[in-house]
């Protein structure tokens, strides 16, 4: 509007200027005083053409930045349609976490009702029992006078009493087996219930982790800009024609559990076998089911990796640490003992390089188990041998990561309850909390996991 006032202005000084120099043209020469007013006009003139470009210049950039403002308004659009879709997510985890409340809630009350059932019918038990005992003192008295009356004839009435003694006596003990039956089933129903609920606390602890991700990725997108120092590790990204673990390859669609081709950063490609799961995919590094593999193994093959991927095998130290150093992980270890109870614990932690004997450092996260490995300790990785640079004696084989040579080792010898030897148990498959006793163990199962959400896109 300035620049359109300033024209409308030099207008009229426009006209008589131009009518002044068709004067000037006819007429005789000017004088002084004319020169100089037209020397002014031609000021002017180039004053307006000035202004004219300038107008033109501040149009362009009126352009440009409207452009460079819907650009910035698109960018937004994204951000709120993602937030948005991030807040229905969570939503859904939520209701999917107050119904296993809910359930947890009820198979515990239920498990309190059979609680008290079994003990009223243990009570009950212990009753006939004591019947049982009380008519068999009665039994044997009545066959001690049976049989010093045996020379006489009996009478017909002690007959029929006898008769029906033994027939009570044997109701008795029918009853009594029947209860045993039926405390039995309480208690196969019990274990089932504890099996639920443990399986249902495990789901609650996966969906926390799961909300605490998500949180962390909220915070990290309304921050104005990323913060490098923030991340310990680069994002595992996929190489090209294979995918850095399971989890990224769980999400380019493979969902099945099995064996499949991984190649981390940095590294030659190499099987691993995938575990579907919890909505994700977890990279199995080792198994044991049935002692089928041994596990007294020389430092090579615990640095490579030995075993059947499909039954008992360990990974190896190099594939776990090329994994490893793509990102943060999670360590998962899960747990069976002989009577089929099943528990699991987790854990953040960081594997060193070859240089370090592949360092172990732990710190819990969540679980159903006391803590048996030590925490935020540095665990060099050592066999049971002199071969493996250990100093704990030969009687416990098996690599692992050992601060003391009495503690837990999921790579040792396979020992079923039959071995009732106090070194053979020193010795084997076992999980030892600082407090309490050993946990023989039928089966183990340790996995990897990426922590950093990004790693999920």
């Amino acid at each position: 509007m300035k620049i359109i006032a300033v024209l409308l202005f030099l207008a009229p000084l426009a006209l008589p200027a131009a009518a002044d120099k068709d004067f000037f043209s006819v007429g005789s020469a000017a004088s002084p005083e004319t020169k100089s007013r037209f020397a002014m006009l031609d000021d002017v003139r180039i004053l307006a053409n000035g202004l004219l470009q300038l107008g033109h210049g501040l149009k362009d950039f009126v352009h440009k930045t409207k452009g460079q403002i819907n650009d910035i308004f698109q960018k937004l659009y994204i951000f709120d349609r993602s937030f948005y879709e991030l807040s229905l997510q969570t939503s859904e985890i939520k209701e999917e976490e107050e119904q296993l409340r809910q359930t947890t809630a009820r198979l515990q009350i239920n498990n309190e009702e059979i609680k008290n059932l079994s003990q009223e019918m243990n009570l009950k038990i212990e009753d006939l029992i004591q019947n049982k005992i009380q008519l068999q003192e009665q039994v044997w008295g009545l066959e001690d006078k049976v049989t010093k009356l045996a020379i006489f004839q009996p009478s017909v009435q002690e007959t029929k009493e006898i008769s029906s003694l033994k027939a009570f006596v044997e109701q008795q003990d029918n009853d009594i087996k029947q209860l045993l039956r039926i405390v039995e089933d309480q208690h196969e129903q019990l274990d089932r219930q504890h099996n639920q609920i443990m399986e249902l606390e495990d789901k609650l602890n996966h969906i926390e982790l799961l909300e605490l991700l998500e949180n962390s990725f909220l915070e990290e997108q309304q921050e104005a800009e990323p913060i490098p120092s923030a991340v310990h590790r680069p994002t595992a990204v996929c190489s090209p024609g294979a995918a850095a673990d399971c989890t990224a390859l769980y999400h380019t669609g493979v969902q099945t559990s099995g064996v499949y081709t991984i190649q981390p950063n940095g590294s030659e490609a190499f099987n691993v076998y995938c575990e579907t799961k919890f909505g994700t995919s977890w990279t199995v590094i080792q198994k044991r089911v049935d002692g089928s593999l041994d596990f007294n193994q020389t430092w090579d093959a615990y640095t490579n990796g030995f075993g059947d991927l499909n039954e008992e095998f360990w990974l190896g130290l190099k594939k776990i640490y090329s994994i490893t150093q793509q990102g943060n992980y999670l360590l998962r270890i899960e747990l069976q003992d002989w009577r089929g109870n099943r528990r699991h614990i987790e854990y953040s932690f960081s594997l060193g390089g070859p240089s370090t004997n592949f360092t172990l450092q732990l710190a819990r996260m969540s679980g159903s188990i006391p803590n048996a490995l030590p925490e935020h300790a540095r665990l060099r990785f050592s066999l049971g041998n002199a071969a493996g640079g250990s100093s704990c004696p030969q009687s416990h084989p098996g690599g692992w990561w050992h601060s003391e040579c009495e503690e837990t080792n999921l790579n040792g010898n396979y020992v079923t309850p039959r071995s009732r030897g106090r070194l053979d148990r020193g010795k084997g498959l076992y999980w030892k909390p600082k407090k309490g006793r050993y946990y023989l163990l039928k089966s183990t199962k340790i996995m990897i996991h990426p922590t950093d959400l990004k790693s999920f896109d």
